[in-house]
């Protein structure tokens, strides 16, 4: 999906999250983030607010491919047919991050925050996200944001917790 939003600001960002940690609070769920092109990003904006230990459970920064693997479980097959910007390695990483944690709905983000890394296939702005819950299946979608790596990391954090606010629903 090709997205040219406004770039979500901090206060946006506080904002999804708080609805978002009372949303879970209230359903006495539990949230996973394993993240990639957001290093951690968006277990720090849920964690900004105040009684988050509520509801957040753990992060999972994991760059590399053997993070990957060690961290969420992402198989190495997976890597090497797919890369780690791929549809299967967001689905095995939101899948892993609930098998290794207590938490019962979880977020994985891969993608390409640029400047480089991109290509043809992949360009900068490409990004992978998967919602998934506690046994549930897992949904992915790809997105195709525009800006610096700023403003493709904020757009990733955003629309990753509205997904999740979605999931809730």
């Amino acid at each position: 999906m090709n997205v040219s939003a406004p770039i979500p600001d901090d206060a946006a960002i506080h904002r999804l999250s708080e609805d978002l940690g009372t949303r879970l609070r209230a359903a006495h769920e539990r949230l996973v983030t394993a993240e990639s092109c957001t290093g951690g990003w968006i277990a720090k904006a849920v964690t900004d607010i105040a009684g988050s230990s509520d509801w957040f459970d753990c992060g999972m920064a994991a760059y590399s491919y053997e993070a990957k693997q060690a961290l969420l479980g992402v198989r190495p097959q997976t890597l090497e047919e797919h890369g780690a910007v791929s549809r299967e390695t967001v689905v095995e990483m939101v899948s892993g991050a609930l098998v290794n944690s207590g938490a019962s709905v979880a977020v994985a983000v891969t993608g390409i925050a640029g400047p480089g890394g991109g290509s043809a296939d992949k360009p900068v702005g490409t990004v992978w996200i998967g919602w998934k819950r506690r046994g549930g299946y897992a949904r992915a979608e790809v997105f195709h944001f525009e800006g610096d790596r700023d403003a493709v990391r904020r757009q990733t954090v955003a629309t990753a917790l509205r997904g999740l606010d979605g999931l809730l629903a």
